[in-house]
């Protein structure tokens, strides 16, 4: 077992190019090694020469299981370190699985932090797990789940290494004892559990970690970064290969059982005769389908009804020139046509029998009618009126007709 230093950060540089050059901080998990973002993995690869500062260190850029079997055929005596830090492996295949089983179990190392490990990979590891938060995506339900690690070497302390957001309650939940060994432990329940195993396979080891979170950006940056450096500090001395996990394979079976249908097409020459004839079928059909089709007819806005607003202006006219007797006299003509009309009386005496009857026919109070009919006479017998004595009646009319 090798003990690491703390880890050598630029911290002025990351800083900067991590929260400063972005404008919106994106808080989802992406475990990209290439993310900047609070839950990328940048700065744990950037580092990566830190944490094995005498080892040569490997970007896959390609499948692991394409680049052990195919892409880099030499077949050397010297043990190699395999490091995948992910939400999940959803790029393995049943042939990545096996390979990977059969290259930790020839003396090579495999360090693997998961939220989900693939269920083939478990049976042949034989453990389960048990993720207590698996249905949990929100991100701030996330920030409230808190968690406490311990690991179980007393070179590390017994002090708990205590972090503040996205720690699912993840941990393994059944294993062989005979080829399992418990290097770490979370809080659950008030209760410690496995969170960090060493699982025993042929000559070599796997390390399992059910929180990859803790290498992300976030913690890396907030004091964690030690607890990540204790981790990977069970790695045994030797060259590294980084799964960045960033293509599936180009030779498992799962890729060749998915063809093209273009492929599949081309093999036969009747298909591929019907495929041209419909690719030909469907210009044609386009262009003079295109050429037929008549042009959409503008819409025409009705034309829009302007006496309210014409209304307006007159009246604004007669304010503004303070001619309040002319408006007197059109409510006055106003009123009394709208009684001729609705209540069929005629209006050329306004007497005491007119207002009778126009008491009796608009349900008026005859009080508040004769009122309003001698406020008429006197207002028309006048050769000026004020702006008070139009409001007035105006008022008087309008409740008038609301009775």
């Amino acid at each position: 077992m090798i003990k690491f230093t703390y880890l050598k950060y630029s911290s002025i540089l990351v800083l900067f190019v991590l929260f400063a050059s972005c404008k919106k901080t994106n808080w989802q998990e992406n475990f990209r090694e290439k993310e900047k973002s609070p839950f990328g993995n940048y700065i744990i690869s950037e580092e990566a020469t830190n944490l094995f500062p005498r080892e040569r260190i490997t970007f896959l850029e390609e499948n692991f299981y394409d680049y052990l079997l195919f892409d880099n055929p030499e077949d050397s005596t010297t043990t190699r370190n395999y490091i995948l830090i992910k939400h999940s492996a959803y790029h393995q295949t049943k042939e990545g699985i096996d390979e990977l089983l059969n290259f930790v179990s020839q003396g090579n190392s495999a360090f693997i932090a998961l939220n989900f490990f693939d269920e083939r990979f478990k049976e042949e590891l034989e453990f389960t797990t048990n993720n207590l938060d698996k249905n949990v995506w929100n991100i701030s339900a996330l920030k409230e789940l808190k968690g406490e690690f311990y690991l179980k070497n007393p070179a590390f302390g017994k002090e708990p290494f205590k972090f503040d957001r996205n720690i699912r309650r993840n941990y393994f939940l059944q294993y062989s004892d005979t080829k399992t060994e418990v290097l770490g432990t979370t809080v659950v329940g008030g209760e410690k559990v496995p969170n960090f195993i060493k699982v025993y396979h042929g000559k070599g080891a796997f390390y399992l970690h059910t929180n990859p979170i803790v290498f992300t950006n976030y913690y890396m940056l907030n004091g964690k970064e030690q607890y990540a450096a204790n981790l990977l500090s069970y790695l045994p001395n030797q060259e590294v290969l980084w799964d960045a996990h960033i293509k599936s394979s180009k030779y498992s079976s799962n890729h060749k059982s998915q063809p093209s249908v273009f492929k599949f097409f081309l093999q036969h020459p009747t298909l591929t005769w019907f495929l041209v004839v419909s690719l030909i079928g469907l210009l044609l059909f386009m262009l003079f389908n295109a050429r037929r089709k008549q042009r959409v007819i503008p819409e025409i806005e009705p034309l829009k009804n302007t006496t309210v607003a014409f209304t307006q202006t007159i009246a604004n006219l007669y304010l503004n020139e303070d001619n309040h007797k002319n408006l007197v006299d059109k409510k006055i003509g106003y009123f009394l046509e709208k009684v001729r009309s609705k209540y069929l009386i005629n209006t050329n005496n306004l007497n005491e029998d007119f207002i009778h009857k126009l008491a009796a026919k608009s349900g008026n109070e005859l009080q508040k009618t004769k009122y309003l009919i001698n406020t008429i006479i006197t207002l028309n017998k006048r050769a000026e009126c004020s702006e008070e004595e139009l409001i007035g009646l105006h008022k008087m009319i309008k409740n008038f007709f609301n009775k």
